[in-house]
């Protein structure tokens, strides 16, 4: 289970490449050690995307680092909010938990221009969340 003293979000997408990852990076970048933060992919990919490491360097995080994750039930078991972008019925549901559906893009094949519209509404979803989690 995640400290008592601190929430904890995890963003699933199908891949683990893309909409997870920046989520993942900009609630980290925002908030900090306030909350704990994990991403995971019900079929995670190879590497992060390309389009989506330099769109997040564009405003100044860097997720070169990042590696996609797999889906587990501990880790869901372990999260107080679990946030899902197109993973559909591959997320398992437990419980006490707060589960958010986010319809946004797939990054997947497209390049940094189409990316950025995408980062932009993970940030705004992202910035919408931590609001809900310190209400």
């Amino acid at each position: 289970m995640s400290d008592a003293t601190r929430p904890s979000v995890l963003f699933v997408c199908v891949h683990n490449a893309g909409r997870s990852q920046m989520a993942a990076a900009f609630l980290t970048h925002l908030a900090g050690d306030r909350i704990e933060v994990r991403s995971a992919g019900s079929l995670p990919a190879d590497r992060v995307n390309p389009a989506v490491i330099e769109a997040m360097a564009e405003v100044g995080i860097d997720i070169t680092a990042a590696t996609p994750k797999a889906l587990t039930n501990e880790t869901v078991q372990a999260s107080d909010y679990v946030i899902t972008m197109g993973c559909g019925d591959a997320c398992p549901v437990f419980p006490g938990k707060t589960y958010l559906d986010w319809q946004l893009d797939d990054p997947a094949g497209r390049d940094v221009e189409a990316v950025r519209p995408i980062r932009d509404q993970v940030k705004q979803h992202v910035e919408v969340l931590i609001a809900g989690i310190a209400a």
